[in-house]
């Protein structure tokens, strides 16, 4: 059984203005080993870092984008990562949306770490921005597991959500949370999405403020969180549950993505 917590946290307010996007974290944190990180400096994605997953199958959520790896999609730009959702015309009927999905499968992946992105995030009806991880077993899903660091639909504008999925509690039955902000907070300014993962116990944060936080006490089936899962990153668009674009929704949407960090313990 889904089990749902929902936090109104409003007195975090000052600090999370206090991050900008001229104020990036430091490599070092206390506890904590640097093994893999992506800051977006260069002229271009780093393909030693990222693969791109392509098409518009509506990939298992009748999303309405097709993911592409062209530059109007997904670029590096003055520091950071920007995926951009658009309205394209020449894509075939009922995916009339382009936008970019990437991962680190069959590059790098991970068991146990702090996993964190420093971002800014779209908005609007039908809009669905997420920082994810998908388990590294070739099992299949929800077999190999999926970790939600991060995901925001733009009809709750001042909500993101932390979920897991695996066999027993997965899809609209994923053990999740719902996080409240300030108003305004996540499209207006950019902010850390973390996980902290170690054996038995998977912990979300904003701004390194906890706010959830698993065991294998909490789930109603097998706890599955113990091999090693790849980054994905993405801007969706529709889908059954954040719905579809309205007249209210504005295009382009973007994603920006500041750096993304894998620490693990020594």
């Amino acid at each position: 059984m889904c089990k749902i917590y929902t936090l109104l946290f409003v007195g975090f307010l000052l600090a999370a203005c206090a991050v900008n996007n001229s104020t990036p974290a430091p490599l070092d944190l206390d506890g904590w080993n640097i093994v893999w990180h992506d800051e977006f400096d260069g002229a271009k994605l780093d393909l030693t870092n990222w693969a791109f997953d392509i098409g518009g199958s509506g990939w298992g959520n009748a999303e309405w984008e097709a993911y592409t790896d062209k530059p109007e999609n997904v670029r590096v730009e003055d520091g950071m990562l920007v995926i951009t959702a658009i309205e394209d015309p020449s894509l075939p009927a009922g995916r009339p949306y382009s936008s970019a999905r990437i991962k680190t499968q069959g590059l790098h992946s991970w068991k146990y770490g702090r996993i964190e992105a420093r971002m800014k995030l779209p908005y609007g009806q039908g809009i669905w921005p997420a920082f994810w991880m998908l388990g590294d077993n070739n099992k299949g899903w929800p077999t190999s597991g999926e970790i939600d660091i991060l995901e925001h639909i733009g009809r709750e504008p001042n909500t993101i959500h932390a979920t897991v999925h695996a066999p027993g509690y997965s899809g609209g039955n994923g053990v999740t949370t719902s996080f409240e902000v300030p108003t305004n907070t996540l499209k207006d300014d950019f902010h850390v999405y973390a996980i902290e993962w170690q054996e038995n116990e998977i912990r979300w944060f904003f701004d390194d403020k906890e706010y959830f936080k698993l065991t294998p006490a909490d789930v109603p089936d097998t706890w599955i969180f113990d091999h090693e899962f790849f980054i994905i990153m993405n801007l969706a668009v529709g889908g059954r549950w954040p719905g579809y674009p309205d007249d209210t929704t504005v295009f382009p949407q973007q994603m920006l993505v500041d750096y993304v960090r894998v620490y693990q313990r020594p």
